[in-house]
Protein backbone atom coordinates (compact mmCIF):
# COMPACT_ATOMS: atom_id res chain seq x y z
CA UNK A 1 0.00 0.00 0.00
CA UNK A 2 1.11 3.48 -0.89
CA UNK A 3 0.35 5.66 1.55
CA UNK A 4 1.83 8.92 0.62
CA UNK A 5 -0.53 8.80 -2.85
CA UNK A 6 -2.90 7.69 -0.98
CA UNK A 7 -2.79 10.69 1.14
CA UNK A 8 -2.21 13.11 -1.58
CA UNK A 9 -5.39 11.33 -3.30
CA UNK A 10 -7.55 12.13 -0.06
CA UNK A 11 -6.07 16.13 0.40
CA UNK A 12 -7.24 16.13 -3.93
CA UNK A 13 -10.57 14.61 -3.29
CA UNK A 14 -11.11 16.76 -0.11
CA UNK A 15 -11.59 13.49 2.49
CA UNK A 16 -10.50 13.40 5.58
CA UNK A 17 -9.63 9.71 5.71
CA UNK A 18 -10.73 6.52 3.75
CA UNK A 19 -12.04 3.54 6.03
CA UNK A 20 -11.93 0.32 4.21
CA UNK A 21 -14.53 -2.38 5.87
CA UNK A 22 -14.04 -6.30 5.22
CA UNK A 23 -16.09 -8.66 6.63
CA UNK A 24 -14.57 -12.55 5.47
CA UNK A 25 -13.15 -11.49 2.31
CA UNK A 26 -16.39 -9.10 1.60
CA UNK A 27 -13.91 -5.91 0.04
CA UNK A 28 -11.76 -6.87 -3.03
CA UNK A 29 -10.22 -3.30 -2.26
CA UNK A 30 -8.47 -4.92 1.09
CA UNK A 31 -7.05 -7.71 -0.64
CA UNK A 32 -5.58 -5.31 -3.29
CA UNK A 33 -3.82 -2.61 -0.82
CA UNK A 34 -2.62 -5.46 1.12
CA UNK A 35 -1.69 -8.36 -1.78
CA UNK A 36 -0.93 -11.59 -0.29
CA UNK A 37 0.51 -14.91 -1.95
CA UNK A 38 -1.95 -16.71 0.23
CA UNK A 39 -5.69 -16.12 0.51
CA UNK A 40 -6.31 -14.23 3.80
CA UNK A 41 -8.36 -16.52 6.46
CA UNK A 42 -10.51 -13.56 8.12
CA UNK A 43 -13.26 -14.51 10.01
CA UNK A 44 -14.46 -11.44 12.11
CA UNK A 45 -14.61 -7.38 11.16
CA UNK A 46 -11.40 -5.70 10.36
CA UNK A 47 -11.42 -2.04 9.76
CA UNK A 48 -8.56 0.09 8.16
CA UNK A 49 -8.77 3.98 8.56
CA UNK A 50 -5.58 6.03 6.17
CA UNK A 51 -5.96 9.26 7.37
CA UNK A 52 -5.53 12.38 5.04
CA UNK A 53 -2.50 12.65 7.44
CA UNK A 54 -1.04 10.64 9.74
CA UNK A 55 -0.33 7.80 10.27
CA UNK A 56 -2.95 4.69 8.82
CA UNK A 57 -4.37 2.14 11.77
CA UNK A 58 -6.26 -1.45 11.35
CA UNK A 59 -8.79 -2.62 13.67
CA UNK A 60 -9.63 -6.21 13.95
CA UNK A 61 -10.16 -8.56 16.46
CA UNK A 62 -7.30 -10.68 18.36
CA UNK A 63 -8.52 -14.08 16.07
CA UNK A 64 -7.50 -12.56 12.82
CA UNK A 65 -4.16 -11.84 14.25
CA UNK A 66 -1.97 -14.16 12.61
CA UNK A 67 -4.47 -14.00 9.20
CA UNK A 68 -2.74 -9.80 9.36
CA UNK A 69 0.83 -10.71 10.55
CA UNK A 70 2.35 -9.24 7.75
CA UNK A 71 0.73 -6.21 7.35
CA UNK A 72 3.07 -3.87 9.11
CA UNK A 73 0.68 -1.12 10.34
CA UNK A 74 -0.29 -0.45 13.98
CA UNK A 75 -2.78 -2.20 15.04
CA UNK A 76 -6.17 -1.54 17.42
CA UNK A 77 -7.59 -4.73 18.87
CA UNK A 78 -11.23 -4.82 19.61
CA UNK A 79 -13.78 -7.80 20.92
CA UNK A 80 -16.84 -7.53 20.95
CA UNK A 81 -19.23 -4.77 19.95
CA UNK A 82 -18.81 -2.44 22.78
CA UNK A 83 -14.96 -2.24 21.95
CA UNK A 84 -15.47 -2.12 18.19
CA UNK A 85 -17.46 0.83 18.93
CA UNK A 86 -14.83 2.59 21.10
CA UNK A 87 -12.38 1.54 18.68
CA UNK A 88 -14.30 3.75 15.76
CA UNK A 89 -14.54 6.48 18.06
CA UNK A 90 -11.03 6.74 18.84
CA UNK A 91 -9.72 6.73 15.40
CA UNK A 92 -12.54 9.20 13.64
CA UNK A 93 -13.07 12.50 14.35
CA UNK A 94 -16.61 13.93 14.58
CA UNK A 95 -16.90 16.06 11.38
CA UNK A 96 -15.21 14.22 8.75
CA UNK A 97 -15.66 13.21 5.50
CA UNK A 98 -14.95 9.74 5.56
CA UNK A 99 -14.47 7.48 1.77
CA UNK A 100 -16.02 3.93 1.99
CA UNK A 101 -16.55 1.46 -0.50
CA UNK A 102 -20.82 2.25 -0.27
CA UNK A 103 -22.44 4.41 -3.53
CA UNK A 104 -25.58 6.53 -2.82
CA UNK A 105 -28.76 3.38 -3.56
CA UNK A 106 -26.16 1.38 -5.00
CA UNK A 107 -25.82 2.85 -7.97
CA UNK A 108 -22.45 1.31 -8.46
CA UNK A 109 -22.69 -2.69 -7.57
CA UNK A 110 -18.74 -3.49 -8.12
CA UNK A 111 -18.21 -0.55 -5.55
CA UNK A 112 -21.05 -0.83 -3.06
CA UNK A 113 -19.43 -3.16 -0.77
CA UNK A 114 -20.17 -1.70 2.39
CA UNK A 115 -23.53 -2.99 4.30
CA UNK A 116 -25.94 -0.40 5.08
CA UNK A 117 -25.61 -1.48 8.73
CA UNK A 118 -21.78 -0.82 9.18
CA UNK A 119 -22.26 2.29 7.10
CA UNK A 120 -24.84 3.31 10.00
CA UNK A 121 -22.38 2.32 12.28
CA UNK A 122 -19.85 4.76 11.08
CA UNK A 123 -21.95 7.68 10.99
CA UNK A 124 -23.07 7.10 14.52
CA UNK A 125 -19.62 8.49 15.12
CA UNK A 126 -20.97 12.57 13.71
CA UNK A 127 -18.82 11.72 10.46
CA UNK A 128 -20.07 12.10 6.73
CA UNK A 129 -19.79 8.89 4.81
CA UNK A 130 -19.07 9.44 1.03
CA UNK A 131 -18.58 6.99 -2.07
CA UNK A 132 -14.36 5.65 -2.27
CA UNK A 133 -15.27 5.10 -6.05
CA UNK A 134 -13.25 7.68 -7.74
CA UNK A 135 -10.54 7.02 -4.82
CA UNK A 136 -10.06 3.13 -5.80
CA UNK A 137 -9.94 4.41 -9.25
CA UNK A 138 -6.84 6.73 -8.90
CA UNK A 139 -4.56 4.29 -6.57
CA UNK A 140 -5.22 0.45 -6.99
CA UNK A 141 -7.34 0.87 -10.37
CA UNK A 142 -4.58 2.58 -11.70
CA UNK A 143 -1.51 0.52 -14.05
CA UNK A 144 1.23 0.82 -13.45
CA UNK A 145 4.39 1.57 -16.00
CA UNK A 146 4.96 -2.53 -15.89
CA UNK A 147 1.54 -3.71 -16.11
CA UNK A 148 1.11 -1.59 -19.32
CA UNK A 149 4.52 -3.26 -20.94
CA UNK A 150 2.65 -6.57 -19.83
CA UNK A 151 -0.45 -5.61 -21.39
CA UNK A 152 1.26 -4.97 -24.47
CA UNK A 153 3.04 -7.74 -24.97
CA UNK A 154 -0.56 -10.20 -23.24
CA UNK A 155 -2.26 -8.40 -26.49
CA UNK A 156 0.22 -9.11 -29.22
CA UNK A 157 0.40 -12.78 -27.49
CA UNK A 158 -3.72 -12.84 -27.41
CA UNK A 159 -4.09 -11.15 -31.06
CA UNK A 160 -1.75 -13.81 -32.47
CA UNK A 161 -3.75 -16.69 -30.65
CA UNK A 162 -6.78 -15.37 -31.91
CA UNK A 163 -5.49 -15.55 -35.89
CA UNK A 164 -4.17 -18.85 -35.20
CA UNK A 165 -7.78 -20.53 -34.16
CA UNK A 166 -9.50 -18.93 -36.79
CA UNK A 167 -7.01 -19.80 -38.75
CA UNK A 168 -7.63 -23.67 -37.83
CA UNK A 169 -11.13 -23.26 -38.40
CA UNK A 170 -10.38 -22.74 -42.49
CA UNK A 171 -7.84 -25.36 -42.38
CA UNK A 172 -10.45 -28.19 -40.83
CA UNK A 173 -13.12 -27.34 -43.04
CA UNK A 174 -11.25 -27.09 -46.06
CA UNK A 175 -9.79 -30.79 -45.35
CA UNK A 176 -13.37 -32.26 -45.06
CA UNK A 177 -13.17 -31.75 -41.18
CA UNK A 178 -16.08 -30.03 -39.09
CA UNK A 179 -14.37 -28.90 -35.72
CA UNK A 180 -16.51 -28.59 -32.54
CA UNK A 181 -16.75 -25.11 -30.65
CA UNK A 182 -14.98 -26.90 -27.72
CA UNK A 183 -12.14 -28.18 -30.10
CA UNK A 184 -11.26 -24.95 -30.76
CA UNK A 185 -11.67 -23.43 -27.35
CA UNK A 186 -9.38 -26.33 -26.53
CA UNK A 187 -7.11 -24.88 -28.94
CA UNK A 188 -6.76 -21.64 -27.68
CA UNK A 189 -6.06 -22.83 -23.77
CA UNK A 190 -3.62 -25.09 -25.23
CA UNK A 191 -2.17 -22.31 -27.01
CA UNK A 192 -2.34 -19.73 -23.70
CA UNK A 193 -0.47 -22.33 -22.16
CA UNK A 194 2.02 -22.52 -24.75
CA UNK A 195 2.53 -19.17 -24.21
CA UNK A 196 2.63 -18.68 -20.76
CA UNK A 197 -0.15 -16.76 -20.21
CA UNK A 198 -2.93 -17.17 -17.85
CA UNK A 199 -6.76 -16.77 -17.91
CA UNK A 200 -9.05 -17.82 -15.09
CA UNK A 201 -11.91 -19.18 -17.88
CA UNK A 202 -11.80 -20.83 -21.04
CA UNK A 203 -12.82 -18.26 -23.89
CA UNK A 204 -16.28 -18.99 -25.52
CA UNK A 205 -16.79 -19.35 -28.98
CA UNK A 206 -19.81 -19.69 -30.43
CA UNK A 207 -21.38 -20.92 -33.61
CA UNK A 208 -24.30 -19.06 -34.98
CA UNK A 209 -27.38 -18.90 -32.85
CA UNK A 210 -24.94 -19.23 -30.04
CA UNK A 211 -23.06 -16.27 -30.79
CA UNK A 212 -26.51 -14.50 -30.12
CA UNK A 213 -25.93 -15.17 -26.37
CA UNK A 214 -23.55 -13.12 -24.46
CA UNK A 215 -22.56 -15.42 -22.29
CA UNK A 216 -22.54 -18.42 -23.96
CA UNK A 217 -20.80 -21.35 -22.43
CA UNK A 218 -19.36 -24.12 -24.78
CA UNK A 219 -20.63 -27.75 -23.32
CA UNK A 220 -17.48 -30.51 -22.22
CA UNK A 221 -19.97 -32.73 -24.66
CA UNK A 222 -21.79 -31.98 -27.36
CA UNK A 223 -20.90 -28.86 -28.75
CA UNK A 224 -21.69 -27.45 -31.99
CA UNK A 225 -19.61 -28.14 -35.26
CA UNK A 226 -18.33 -25.74 -37.51
CA UNK A 227 -18.76 -25.59 -40.72
CA UNK A 228 -18.71 -24.14 -44.32
CA UNK A 229 -21.33 -20.86 -43.79
CA UNK A 230 -21.39 -20.52 -40.52
CA UNK A 231 -21.12 -17.30 -38.20
CA UNK A 232 -18.37 -17.57 -35.76
CA UNK A 233 -17.93 -15.22 -32.21
CA UNK A 234 -14.15 -15.87 -30.22
CA UNK A 235 -14.10 -13.87 -27.15
CA UNK A 236 -10.51 -14.58 -25.56
CA UNK A 237 -9.44 -12.86 -22.30
CA UNK A 238 -5.89 -13.95 -21.22
CA UNK A 239 -2.71 -11.98 -19.42
CA UNK A 240 0.88 -12.24 -18.23
CA UNK A 241 1.00 -14.32 -14.66
CA UNK A 242 0.70 -12.04 -11.40
CA UNK A 243 -2.17 -9.85 -10.25
CA UNK A 244 -0.65 -6.52 -10.84
CA UNK A 245 -1.18 -7.35 -14.64
CA UNK A 246 -3.78 -6.74 -17.28
CA UNK A 247 -5.88 -8.75 -19.09
CA UNK A 248 -5.93 -8.41 -22.91
CA UNK A 249 -9.54 -9.41 -23.45
CA UNK A 250 -11.07 -9.19 -27.29
CA UNK A 251 -14.06 -10.21 -29.48
CA UNK A 252 -14.04 -11.51 -32.68
CA UNK A 253 -16.54 -12.01 -35.71
CA UNK A 254 -15.39 -14.58 -38.65
CA UNK A 255 -17.14 -16.02 -41.48
CA UNK A 256 -16.70 -19.74 -42.51
CA UNK A 257 -16.47 -18.76 -46.39
CA UNK A 258 -15.76 -16.56 -48.83
CA UNK A 259 -16.19 -12.49 -47.95
CA UNK A 260 -18.92 -12.42 -51.15
CA UNK A 261 -20.56 -14.62 -49.46
CA UNK A 262 -21.17 -13.38 -45.91
CA UNK A 263 -24.88 -12.61 -45.44
CA UNK A 264 -26.05 -9.15 -46.02
CA UNK A 265 -27.86 -9.30 -42.51
CA UNK A 266 -24.68 -10.27 -40.98
CA UNK A 267 -22.74 -7.90 -42.52
CA UNK A 268 -25.54 -5.32 -42.02
CA UNK A 269 -25.16 -5.98 -38.25
CA UNK A 270 -21.13 -6.04 -38.23
CA UNK A 271 -21.09 -2.88 -39.62
CA UNK A 272 -23.75 -1.17 -37.12
CA UNK A 273 -21.49 -2.55 -34.07
CA UNK A 274 -18.24 -1.53 -35.88
CA UNK A 275 -19.65 2.34 -35.78
CA UNK A 276 -20.68 1.54 -32.23
CA UNK A 277 -17.07 0.63 -30.92
CA UNK A 278 -15.21 3.36 -33.07
CA UNK A 279 -17.98 6.32 -32.06
CA UNK A 280 -16.59 5.30 -28.62
CA UNK A 281 -13.24 5.45 -29.36
CA UNK A 282 -13.25 8.18 -31.11
CA UNK A 283 -15.10 10.30 -28.61
CA UNK A 284 -12.71 9.34 -25.88
CA UNK A 285 -9.42 10.20 -27.82
CA UNK A 286 -11.50 13.39 -29.41
CA UNK A 287 -12.76 14.70 -25.49
CA UNK A 288 -8.52 14.23 -24.54
CA UNK A 289 -7.92 15.95 -27.61
CA UNK A 290 -10.00 18.90 -26.33
CA UNK A 291 -8.96 18.53 -22.78
CA UNK A 292 -12.59 17.72 -21.76
CA UNK A 293 -13.50 15.12 -18.72
CA UNK A 294 -15.78 12.33 -19.50
CA UNK A 295 -17.95 9.86 -17.28
CA UNK A 296 -18.30 5.96 -18.38
CA UNK A 297 -22.21 6.24 -19.19
CA UNK A 298 -21.37 9.29 -22.03
CA UNK A 299 -18.63 6.54 -23.86
CA UNK A 300 -21.93 3.98 -23.19
CA UNK A 301 -24.40 6.56 -24.96
CA UNK A 302 -21.71 7.37 -27.84
CA UNK A 303 -21.59 3.34 -28.81
CA UNK A 304 -25.57 3.02 -28.43
CA UNK A 305 -26.13 6.34 -30.57
CA UNK A 306 -25.25 4.79 -34.23
CA UNK A 307 -27.01 1.43 -32.90
CA UNK A 308 -30.37 3.47 -32.35
CA UNK A 309 -30.39 5.08 -35.40
CA UNK A 310 -30.03 1.74 -37.56
CA UNK A 311 -33.62 0.92 -35.38
CA UNK A 312 -31.54 -2.18 -33.77
CA UNK A 313 -31.87 -1.15 -29.97
CA UNK A 314 -33.81 -4.27 -28.89
CA UNK A 315 -31.04 -6.18 -29.29
CA UNK A 316 -28.72 -4.33 -26.74
CA UNK A 317 -28.07 -6.54 -23.93
CA UNK A 318 -25.03 -5.26 -22.34
CA UNK A 319 -23.42 -2.08 -21.31
CA UNK A 320 -20.48 -1.20 -23.99
CA UNK A 321 -17.69 -2.38 -21.51
CA UNK A 322 -16.04 -2.70 -18.05
CA UNK A 323 -12.95 -2.34 -16.38
CA UNK A 324 -9.50 -3.43 -16.99
CA UNK A 325 -7.35 -2.95 -13.62
CA UNK A 326 -4.46 -5.04 -11.56
CA UNK A 327 -6.30 -7.79 -9.49
CA UNK A 328 -7.64 -11.10 -10.18
CA UNK A 329 -10.78 -10.60 -11.80
CA UNK A 330 -10.96 -9.76 -15.69
CA UNK A 331 -13.39 -7.26 -15.17
CA UNK A 332 -11.60 -4.42 -13.03
CA UNK A 333 -12.04 -1.78 -10.77
CA UNK A 334 -12.45 1.15 -12.61
CA UNK A 335 -15.17 2.61 -14.55
CA UNK A 336 -17.05 0.79 -16.69
CA UNK A 337 -18.81 1.93 -19.85
CA UNK A 338 -22.31 2.10 -18.61
CA UNK A 339 -25.45 3.82 -19.30
CA UNK A 340 -28.08 1.08 -19.01
CA UNK A 341 -27.43 -1.29 -16.07
CA UNK A 342 -26.11 1.39 -13.81
CA UNK A 343 -25.27 5.25 -14.94
CA UNK A 344 -21.88 5.31 -14.11
CA UNK A 345 -20.69 8.81 -13.26
CA UNK A 346 -16.85 8.11 -12.50
CA UNK A 347 -14.55 10.17 -14.40
CA UNK A 348 -12.59 8.49 -17.27
CA UNK A 349 -8.96 9.78 -15.62
CA UNK A 350 -5.34 8.99 -16.99
CA UNK A 351 -3.95 5.77 -16.13
CA UNK A 352 -7.48 3.51 -16.18
CA UNK A 353 -8.09 0.99 -19.01
CA UNK A 354 -11.22 -0.61 -19.97
CA UNK A 355 -12.47 -2.58 -22.76
CA UNK A 356 -15.20 -0.86 -25.75
CA UNK A 357 -17.71 -4.44 -26.40
CA UNK A 358 -20.81 -3.38 -28.02
CA UNK A 359 -23.21 -6.05 -29.06
CA UNK A 360 -26.05 -6.75 -31.03
CA UNK A 361 -27.71 -10.22 -29.99
CA UNK A 362 -30.43 -11.53 -32.53
CA UNK A 363 -32.21 -15.02 -32.41
CA UNK A 364 -30.08 -16.43 -35.41
CA UNK A 365 -26.76 -15.18 -34.83
CA UNK A 366 -24.98 -12.10 -32.66
CA UNK A 367 -22.26 -9.40 -33.29
CA UNK A 368 -19.73 -8.44 -30.12
CA UNK A 369 -16.46 -6.69 -31.46
CA UNK A 370 -14.24 -5.89 -28.42
CA UNK A 371 -11.34 -4.21 -27.93
CA UNK A 372 -8.87 -2.25 -25.37
CA UNK A 373 -8.10 1.36 -24.33
CA UNK A 374 -5.67 2.52 -22.13
CA UNK A 375 -5.63 6.26 -20.58
CA UNK A 376 -1.86 6.97 -21.21
CA UNK A 377 -0.97 9.68 -19.08
CA UNK A 378 1.19 11.18 -21.82
CA UNK A 379 -0.47 9.74 -24.87
CA UNK A 380 -4.27 10.12 -23.98
CA UNK A 381 -6.85 7.09 -24.83
CA UNK A 382 -5.24 4.67 -26.94
CA UNK A 383 -6.23 1.50 -27.92
CA UNK A 384 -3.92 -1.80 -26.91
CA UNK A 385 -5.68 -4.68 -28.52
CA UNK A 386 -6.18 -5.34 -32.23
CA UNK A 387 -8.68 -3.70 -33.63
CA UNK A 388 -11.02 -5.42 -35.88
CA UNK A 389 -12.31 -3.65 -38.55
CA UNK A 390 -13.62 -6.11 -41.42
CA UNK A 391 -15.03 -9.73 -40.86
CA UNK A 392 -12.70 -12.17 -40.38
CA UNK A 393 -13.53 -14.86 -43.60
CA UNK A 394 -11.74 -18.23 -43.52
CA UNK A 395 -12.17 -21.11 -46.00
Amino acid sequence: MNVSEIQACLRDQHLDAWLVYDFRGSNPVLARLFPSEKKRHLTRRVFLLVPARGEPVLLHSPLDGPGLRDIALPKRLFGGWAELNAALAEVLRPGWRVAMEYVPGGALPVMSVADAGTVELVRAQGVEVVSSANLVQATIARWSDAAFAAHELASRQVDAIKDAAFARIGAEVAAGRAPTERDIQRFILDRFAAEGLETPDAPIVGVNAHSGDPHFEVPAEGSSAIRKGDWVLIDLWARRPGDDNIFSDVTWMGFVGRSPDVPAKHREVFEVVRSARDAAVALAQGAHARGERLQGWQLDEAARGPILKAGMGPFIKHRTGHSLSPGPMVHGMGVNLDGIETRDTREVMPGLGWTVEPGLYLPEFGVRLELNMFYHPQRGPIVTSGWQREIICVV
